[in-house]
């Protein structure tokens, strides 16, 4: 079973102490170079209503959650500002941007930013343009290629992070971990839910990954770059005049 299609995060309540109740997730997520299922409870951090974006990253950036996990050690890369009308949602860092901690500062983001047809300078302008992956750290190889993003990172950030950024109007979900987590899991193929884009707006937008990996799929799939992207950047254009 391949953690991409079958990862599944359920939220379950418990109770502590008898009478008093607590909020725990359970994920559960199978790799398909693993022999089991790992099974992990999850408690989310207490985080303050009154904390601000700016302090909220900071502690996002601390954080040492899956250290132990994680070959070349924590290093979360992720970008926002609170007037961001566009937030990018991908997978993980791979080792470049591990090494620089800039994201998307490697051939799959030069491929993001001609889909969008924007320049380096204004795609890392934190006032327009979140960048908050699945996983924010690398997370090591596996058989073909980068392992799965690190399944805790989304349950336990995206929420207050994405309640800190009220100028959003649009969520880029590219690959299929991103559509899991925002759109639901679905039996229907990376292609089949990209081609119906429209019905996930106008808060979301799937997108396959521009990996240099995927180049192959984008050839098998030409209506991609002759329907999809024009839409995608008549979308994304009004937001980053």
């Amino acid at each position: 079973m391949d953690c991409q299609d079958k990862n599944d995060i359920a939220e379950v309540l418990c109770r502590r102490d008898g009478s008093k109740r607590a909020r725990v997730r359970a994920i559960i997520c199978t790799y398909s170079d693993h022999s089991g299922i790992w099974l992990k409870t999850l408690k989310k951090p207490a985080i303050h209503d009154d904390l601000s974006l700016t302090d909220l990253l900071r502690q996002v950036r601390a954080c040492r959650h899956c250290e132990a996990s994680l070959p070349l050690g924590p290093n979360p890369v992720l970008r926002a500002g609170e007037g961001a009308r566009l937030l990018i949602v991908g997978q993980a860092p791979g080792t470049r941007v591990h090494a620089t901690g800039i994201p998307w500062n490697d051939p799959s983001g030069d491929r993001l930013r001609d889909w969008l047809v924007i320049d380096r300078e204004r795609f890392y302008d934190e006032s327009r343009i979140a960048i908050i992956p699945m996983g924010f750290c690398y997370p090591g190889r596996g058989k073909s290629g980068d392992l799965p993003p690190p399944p805790d990172c989304a349950p336990l950030w995206h929420e207050p992070l994405l309640a800190r950024l009220p100028a959003l109007e649009l969520v880029l979900l590219v690959g299929s971990y991103a559509q899991a987590h925002y759109l639901g899991r679905s039996r229907e193929t990376l292609a089949q839910r990209v081609r119906r884009w429209p019905e996930f707006g106008p808060r979301f937008f799937p997108l396959p990954h521009p990996s240099p990996r995927n180049t192959l799929w984008l050839r098998r799939n030409p209506w991609f770059e002759a329907e999809v992207i024009p839409a995608l950047r008549e979308r994304v254009a009004p937001l980053l005049a």
